[in-house]
């Protein structure tokens, strides 16, 4: 699985780092498998022949020969690792890897002479580091655009070819993670994380409750984030980006802006447009997690184009309950708000209609407009809730791992144990009937381009009590 790092302009103190013992001791043996030089020796084994500093120089003349402006940051630096289910491979087939990852991103093609200097280093059993220089020796620039996505590519076709565990495809719904940098900025300012995090979570609850454009922007603006917009030619909306009060750049002269799109993958405009609906009549609005229930239900039962939505308006759904939830619960909540968001995003689905989709929009509202609803009742109203929410993320679960979407179900599974943890701070009593000997099942119907759904049914729907909080949800087997 490539990983990409973050990019840098010090060739010396990357290259002293990977050949080093690492932040706790824990690189072992680290040596040169390739480079560009199938030649040049490795100055950790052979260091009477070159020296690190060498190497780092070696490295660099390419820039450094640049007639014109070289890269603010011109050090590319790419990871690659197999699973840990994995055999080891050898520094042969690492070798294999490392020419192969440079030349579909772009750096160093086949059988180009002129292309940038890069070499691999392998300090662990399971992964190497590729660095290179971002300037060819002809005194061009490399074209990497689109790397990373042909790095994956790539690997696709080592793990088949060899028989390795095969990985998740790069599907863009991974969570966009904040960067080293800006962790490091929330601590110096003493904030209890990053701006990016913040404005994630922040534009996720208001757009699970935004009916257009307007309504959106608005809740921007009411929840105290800054809003720039972006207009077409004709002077509609077509783009927003958001900022941090006090979050600057620059020694201080101007904000820092994330237009939605880096702050996740289903936070642009467009994205956002999908999910809006009409404002719900006061009929509309009852109680949350009845809606909830029939939404699971309906998702254990669906396809897949229609999971799809499904699964995004239950995501809504869960940022919009960690907003209004206890606060004895409200971390958990959050927690698997932020751990379900993965789930949320269907690989490859553009679509967002679903069947259960209007239920959870439902309850989205009714958690907004009487978040009493959730809270008044005391114990039993909030367990009743977080159970309902467990039921509709089983759902999901199932969906999700009938497609074979294997990072969506993780996450899904995470979240999941994350409510029933927040359901046992409640206090509220458990289970006081004897539950069914034989629970109701549903079957997910499966993706029909990639087999059947596995064998075993799943427990998506428990037995209805007419008494007392809801004895809690079924489990998938």
């Amino acid at each position: 699985m490539p990983k990409k790092a973050d990019s840098g302009d010090t060739t010396a103190g990357l290259l002293a780092y990977l050949f080093g013992p690492g932040d706790r001791d824990e690189h072992t043996d680290p040596h040169l498998v390739a480079a560009w030089d199938p030649d040049l020796p490795c100055p950790a084994r052979t260091p009477d022949r070159i020296t690190l500093s060498a190497l780092g120089l070696l490295l660099d003349a390419p820039v450094d020969a640049l007639r014109g402006p070289r890269p603010a940051e011109h050090v590319w630096h790419v990871s690659i690792r197999n699973a840990p289910t994995d055999r080891t491979l050898t520094d042969t087939e690492w070798a294999t890897v490392a020419a192969e990852m440079v030349a579909v991103a772009g750096v160093a093609p086949h059988g180009d002479e002129q292309a940038c200097r890069w070499v691999a280093v392998r300090h662990a059993p399971d992964h190497i580091h590729i660095v290179a220089t971002l300037a060819r020796r002809d005194g061009r620039h490399p074209r990497i655009r689109g790397d990373i996505p042909n790095m994956h590519t790539a690997a696709r076709t080592f793990e088949t070819a060899w028989g390795l565990e095969p990985m998740s495809p790069l599907d863009e719904t991974a969570r966009r993670a904040p960067a080293t940098g800006e962790k490091e900025k929330a601590a110096r300012r003493g904030l209890s994380e990053p701006a990016r995090a913040t404005l994630q979570r922040t534009v996720r609850q208001a757009a699970a409750l935004a009916t257009d454009d307007t309504d959106f922007l608005t809740r921007l603006r009411d929840a105290g984030l800054r809003v720039r917009e972006h207009h077409d030619e004709n002077g509609t909306v077509d783009g927003y980006a958001v900022a941090l009060p006090g979050d600057r750049a620059d020694h201080g002269s101007r904000p820092v802006w994330f237009s939605g799109r880096t702050l996740a993958y289903d936070l642009s405009l467009p994205r956002i447009r999908e999910r809006y609906e009409p404002a719900l009549t006061p009929a509309d609005i009852t109680r949350a997690h009845h809606r909830i229930r029939e939404a699971a239900t309906l998702l254990a039962r669906a396809g897949r184009t229609q999971g799809a939505g499904d699964v995004a308006a239950l995501g809504d759904l869960l940022a919009v309950a960690a907003a209004v939830s206890p606060a004895t619960v409200r971390e958990k909540v959050r927690a698997a708000a932020a751990a379900f968001e993965q789930a949320s995003r269907a690989p490859g689905a553009r679509t967002l209609d679903g069947t259960a989709r209007t239920r959870f929009k439902a309850a989205t509202r009714a958690l907004e407009h009487a978040p009493r609803t959730a809270r008044g009742g005391g114990a039993p109203a909030v367990l009743n809730l977080l159970l309902a929410l467990v039921e509709a993320i089983e759902a999901a679960t199932a969906w999700h791992r009938a497609q074979h979407h294997h990072a969506q179900t993780t996450a899904a599974a995470q979240a999941a144990a994350l409510l029933r943890e927040a359901a046992t701070l409640t206090g509220a009593p458990t289970r006081t009937t004897t539950p069914r000997t034989a629970p109701r099942t549903v079957r997910v119907t499966p993706a029909a381009e990639r087999g059947p759904a596995p064998p075993t049914p799943v427990t998506g729907v428990p037995p209805r009590h007419t008494n007392g909080p809801h004895p809690g949800p079924g489990r998938s087997r």
